[in-house]
């Protein structure tokens, strides 16, 4: 091609960018391999783009033999917008004088998902696969994997989850076998090892006695992937997995390769401390292994937060030596440490946090601010004594910015976990600042959609103890914890009659426990809460006896009628399923009924939610909502349900986890729950040693960076969670560095003492402990700072528990109005009257409250305006064993 460009002033002055000597010296480097470590900030995407034109316009490749690839459409469309702009601004192509008959060529910008996909179209019969295949859909894939679940044969004793779990489990362990390129044979026979080694060995623990149990689930659960997998290529089906995995076989036939390299001059491979072990093979075997083909790979081992999804950081540290030099050296390393987003104050505090980072990769230096923004960027911190009175902190530190001029689109709350979403949201609500949470499993911790998922969780799976007890202990049914305890008497009474059958021998019990059976899996609440359509209401009938109170017992026959009756349709379409629930709960109605801009808020969240759904069953007409919970679990476990999970254009604050707000940035973000075991999390990586559906460290591409268990007894376990303990610390660095790197100006941090149900007090974390030393120092502003509470003080957030929490909202004059008009509109219809207009009440504020209502519970139709703790977790986070205390109300 002829040259355009010639000098790289004249770049910069034709881009109109003035870059740094670092950005220059990536830009304009020889078409080499080449690894850029770039920090947060640093104009990565910038100097990809310029780099492009850079080759282009100096005559080193045209356009279309180009390659670019990243991880989300977004990105890769940010890219190649990027991309195209600058080559126009430079005079390399000018879109004013298209030939249609012979349009330019343009650079190939593509997902390396995508990328994957079009090699096995060219070039899959190579490995045999039919041209027919077809990407598995979210829902297709969750539909096969339970259909081969429930026609599998078995036995399969190790395999105790539920069946929903399993489904999860399955696809989890199918996922990471395919990111690792390991065969289900292989783990199989691996376990087989790990089984027979530990046959003679003294399992001392709890701990040791899970490796075996998780072994065996291991084998079994691979032999479930093994079908699952004949059962994609029946049906000429592909999943992401099978694409990368299948395109890392084809990148080991030389001639492909070769075609490849012919086709592609220059290839440019973003965020790549993202890729995966399988990727990283995969693009080494076409454009690596001492080819000395042009690639330049940027990325931040620093911002590596993807670990626990099958990303493994070695693959940026190691690409010096995966693409050699065609004359064997090492590629090229360089780096880029200018930030030109965040203020000086504010990438000191970042840069503290990440020196134990910077000491275990190469080329990682600290980042450094844009001359004359030395100064610049604030940090507030507040550690406050409740988690209450926390989010009262956040919500009126953000109105203030807003009410002061900050737009709400340049504001983020980045938080650890999704749990205080609700709560955010309804207190940014309350003070008229506009929000939005972002993406599904924020969606899922939403009271609204919460309750929607609990009623399916408990029609779907009868074991679903703590959903149900979230349904019954919330605002419709009201059950007192004196209740749900003598519930859950009878669950156990039920399962210990079916269990001994009239046998009452113990060493047969004995025998039966011994051999696996374990109670707590078949405890159902639902199975007791069926019993009340087959006993009077009023306790009289030939029952265990047990003392429920009689607004309980009419409330556990009304909800199991509605349960038995709601599972008759569970055969219908998903979205009609979701219909009839929302219908029969009365949510839907309860959330139009009300003017409250919360109510507003939430009608928005609820219609997300099934546009969600509606996604999911349209790419599958059979889509069920066994498959759909499933998703829902992947999506909440893992957030990667939805690819359009990123925020929206929308004038509103954003609310989301800190892993979804990587790559973004806002002039203002709001961190809270900086506190003790929350961020950094001390809850650590799922363990292969526990969990089934892990795969165990000795088999992962990725093996030398993760820690071994040094040997089979209580010491060597130990050493191994230690490490394994230390490895999370590391990962949550990384993530506290990509969290306090977002805000461009000012960083609100914050914590508590007491959170909403905890025993014991927290306090801040290492986080907020570094932002209250940064701010001592001189660099910020410590707005509040609780002292800790004293020896033996209780926390007061339980002193409160039995205090009305309205939800959906408060009955008031205007709602109620409108709810009885409509009332007697369709009363009168039915009856065949009219009602003239003067009849009908006013919609105004004042319009009179009637007395009868909400109606008492044996007449409640209609949702009951009493708000549920937040119990959709663990059922063990709450007590109800004693019946003495807190009937039903």
């Amino acid at each position: 091609m002829p040259a355009h460009i010639t000098d790289p002033e004249q770049l910069k002055e034709l881009l109109g960018i003035p870059f740094t000597p670092e950005q220059t010296a990536c830009i304009v480097a020889p078409p080499a391999p080449q690894v850029i470590v770039a920090g947060a900030g640093s104009g990565k995407t910038t100097v990809m783009a310029a780099r492009v034109v850079w080759l282009v316009g100096t005559g080193q490749v045209a356009p279309e033999q180009v390659l670019g690839l990243t991880f989300t459409n977004k990105a890769a469309g940010e890219l190649a917008e990027r991309v195209r702009k600058a080559l126009v601004r430079a005079g390399v192509t000018d879109p004013d004088v298209l030939d249609p008959d012979h349009p330019p060529g343009e650079p190939v910008i593509s997902t390396y998902h995508a990328f994957a996909g079009r090699l096995l179209t060219d070039h899959g019969l190579r490995v045999g696969l039919e041209p027919t295949s077809r990407l598995l859909a979210d829902a297709t894939r969750y539909q096969l994997a339970a259909r081969v679940l429930r026609e599998a044969p078995g036995p399969y004793p190790a395999l105790t989850r539920s069946f929903p779990d399993l489904v999860g489990d399955l696809l989890a362990l199918d996922a990471e076998l395919a990111e690792h390129l390991v065969r289900p044979e292989d783990l199989r026979s691996w376990d087989a090892g790990l089984l027979d080694s530990l046959a003679g060995v003294r399992l001392g623990n709890a701990d040791l006695r899970k490796v075996p149990e998780a072994a065996a689930a291991r084998r079994e659960l691979a032999d479930l992937v093994i079908r699952y997998r004949s059962a994609k290529r029946e049906r000429d089906l592909l999943d992401f997995g099978d694409q990368i995995a299948l395109s890392a076989r084809l990148a080991g036939l030389p001639e492909v390769g070769r075609v490849l390299r012919e086709e592609f001059r220059v290839v440019l491979l973003d965020e790549y401390q993202d890729t995966s072990v399988a990727q990283r093979v995969l693009l080494a075997g076409l454009f690596g292994s001492g080819t000395g083909h042009p690639v330049t790979a940027v990325g931040d081992p620093c911002q590596a937060i993807y670990g626990w999804r099958g990303a493994s950081v070695a693959n940026l540290d190691d690409f010096p030596e995966h693409f050699e030099r065609a004359d064997g050296r090492p590629a090229a390393r360089q780096s880029l440490s200018e930030n030109r987003r965040s203020g000086g104050r504010l990438l000191d505090l970042a840069n503290g946090l990440a020196e134990p980072l910077r000491a275990m990769h190469a080329g990682v230096e600290a980042l450094r601010p844009a001359p004359g923004a030395e100064h610049d960027g604030t940090v507030r911190c507040a550690l406050l004594r409740t988690h209450a009175e926390e989010m009262d902190w956040i919500a009126d530190s953000v109105a203030h910015l807003v009410r002061t001029g900050t737009a709400p689109g340049e504001i983020a709350v980045l938080c650890r976990t999704a749990t205080d979403f609700a709560q955010i949201q309804g207190a940014l609500v309350a003070r008229d600042v506009p929000v939005e949470v972002v993406g599904l499993s924020g969606l899922l911790h939403l009271p609204e959609v919460a309750d929607l998922v609990a009623v399916c969780e408990v029609l779907q799976d009868p074991g679903a103890n703590a959903s149900l007890v979230r349904l019954l202990a919330g605002p419709r049914w009201r059950i007192g914890a004196r209740d749900l305890a003598l519930l859950g008497r009878r669950a156990r009474l039920l399962v210990s009659h079916a269990r001994v059958a009239g046998d009452d021998d113990p060493d047969r019990r004995l025998a039966e426990a011994v051999e696996g059976v374990d109670p707590s899996e078949v405890i159902s609440l639902a199975d007791a809460l069926d019993t009340f359509l087959e006993t009077p209401l009023d306790g009289t009938g030939d029952d265990d006896g047990l003392p429920f109170s009689p607004d309980a017992r009419v409330r556990f026959a009304r909800l199991a009628a509605e349960l038995r009756e709601l599972r008759r349709a569970l055969s219908d379409p998903l979205m009609d399923v979701l219909h009839r629930v929302l219908a029969v709960t009365g949510l839907e109605v309860e959330l139009s009924a009300s003017p409250h801009a919360l109510a507003a808020r939430r009608r928005e969240t609820l219609s997300n939610f099934l546009d969600v759904a509606a996604s999911f069953a349209a790419t599958d007409g059979e889509a069920t909502l066994l498959a759909f919970l499933g998703f829902l679990r992947t999506a909440a476990q893992y957030e990667k349900g939805l690819d359009n999970a990123l925020p929206g254009g929308e004038n509103t604050v954003k609310v989301l986890t800190a892993h979804k707000s990587k790559g973004l940035e806002w002039d203002v973000v709001a961190v809270p729950g900086l506190v003790t075991g929350t961020f950094p999390s001390g809850q650590g990586r799922e363990k292969w040693t526990a969990q089934g559906k892990v795969l165990p460290h000795g088999l992962r591409g990725d093996a030398d960076t993760l820690p071994e268990v040094p040997a089979w007894d209580s010491r060597g376990l130990k050493a191994f969670h230690a490490a394994m303990k230390e490895h999370q610390h590391t990962e949550e660095l990384r993530l506290g560095y990509v969290t306090f790197t977002r805000p461009r100006s000012l960083l609100l941090g914050s914590g508590h003492w007491w959170g909403p149900s905890q025993k014991k007090p927290r306090g801040p974390s290492d986080f907020l402990t570094a932002l209250y030393e940064h701010c001592v120092a001189g660099h910020g502003e410590i707005e509040a700072w609780a002292d800790a509470p004293a020896e033996g003080e209780e926390n007061p957030a339980l002193h409160r528990a039995a205090d009305d929490q309205v939800w959906p909202l408060p009955l008031d004059d205007e709602a109620l109005a409108r709810r009885r008009a409509a009332a007697e509109t369709v009363l009168a219809h039915l009856d065949g009257l009219s009602v003239p207009d003067a009849a009908l009440p006013s919609p105004g504020p004042d319009a009179p409250a009637d007395p009868d209502w909400p109606p008492p519970p044996e007449d409640d139709d209609a949702l009951q305006e009493r708000e549920a703790p937040d119990w959709a977790g663990d059922p063990t986070e709450y007590s109800i064993e004693d019946p003495a205390e807190n009937p039903t109300e």
